[in-house]
């Protein structure tokens, strides 16, 4: 089969045959229908994730249809359609056994210690795996582990209130976009931050209010009070970030297009406003259940910006790096 490969650390990528793979025990094989280009993928190319084993297989989103499975598996069959969480817990630790298993300190991820999903077929351990529901497509479905479910999260983690005015930076990028989303199914007033007059377009598809530009905050203050950022970007959102908020109010810090930048945050600014800034990553199986369930009803709905073939996968992060014209989600199909 064909697959994305890292060879080694910072050492760029192939697309290679590689040997079909074969389900341990406690696994599952499925066929790839269709899987989600991410910012991390362009940051672990560039070597930014450490932990990574190589060479690797790319690619930690991903839905599928089951085609074989280990002698262990009773929960799945072939034919099932599926998404995977990013990583596999031990289910038995503190915060696995507290529905936590974000938080497994022996978990592993795929395309860092496991393969990922850039390929034909993958491996996958059938405890990370969830059923997708029959009337989700492919599009909603994929959409939901990496990006909307961890969203949805987040927000139940800051404690969301129905009415609230939630700010989300980076609007029209594959998390901002879908973040929209979710925080109006959460109940909210949301107003979508964009760099340009054309993204503003799409965004205003999804948000109740758009601001246009680098300097927001003050635009924001005029909307309403603000009691969520869901920052997308970084550090050079996150101070624009910080003047939007209400008093207490709460940043959802999940963006940091480039690792290498630093921000200096000012202390007393973050402790006379009693702002929380907190920093957010991943999602549990629980978490990916109910976020389908509300693409299942019409809440969440997959902006799909382009889709690619696997063998074209160096489009793929071309269309990731033009900034100016990239809006929604990237996904590598293998039915070109």
């Amino acid at each position: 089969m064909k697959a994305v490969i890292l060879p080694a650390h910072k050492q760029g990528y192939r697309i290679e045959e590689v040997p079909d793979p074969k389900p341990g025990k406690d696994e599952a094989i499925i066929k790839v229908n269709k899987a989600a280009l991410c910012y991390r993928d362009l940051l672990q190319i560039k070597g930014f994730y450490p932990r990574s084993k190589y060479p690797l297989i790319l690619g930690h989103e991903v839905v599928g249809t089951v085609e074989e499975v280990g002698e262990d598996v009773n929960n799945f069959k072939k034919g099932d359609r599926v998404t995977s969480m990013l990583f596999v817990p031990d289910w038995s630790c503190e915060y696995c056994k507290s529905g936590e298993e974000v938080y497994c300190k022996n978990r592993v991820v795929y395309a860092q210690e496991l393969d990922g999903f850039f390929a034909e077929k993958a491996k996958v351990k059938a405890s990370s795996l969830v059923k997708v529901p029959e009337s989700v497509s492919d599009e909603g479905a994929v959409i939901v582990p990496c990006v909307a479910a961890m969203v949805y999260r987040g927000l139940k983690k800051a404690g969301i209130k129905k009415g609230e005015i939630v700010l989300v930076t980076g609007a029209s990028g594959g998390v901002g976009i879908h973040a929209i989303q979710v925080a109006k199914a959460l109940g909210a007033k949301v107003i979508g931050v964009t760099s340009g007059e054309s993204k503003a377009k799409i965004v205003s598809k999804y948000a109740d209010y758009v601001i246009v530009g680098e300097k927001f905050s003050e635009e924001a203050k005029k909307i309403g009070d603000v009691s969520i950022v869901i920052e997308n970007v970084g550090p050079y959102t996150l101070e624009e970030s910080m003047k939007s908020l209400r008093s207490g109010g709460k940043i959802i810090q999940i963006g940091n297009l480039d690792p290498s930048v630093t921000f200096n945050l000012r202390l007393g600014y973050i402790i006379l406003k009693d702002i929380s800034l907190m920093g957010h990553i991943g999602a549990n199986k629980k978490d990916i259940i109910e976020t389908l369930n509300l693409v299942k009803e019409g809440k969440i709905k997959p902006v799909i910006g382009s889709e690619v073939s696997l063998e074209n996968f160096g489009k793929a992060l071309d269309l990731l790096n033009d900034s100016k014209n990239r809006y929604g989600k990237i996904l590598i199909s293998n039915s070109f």
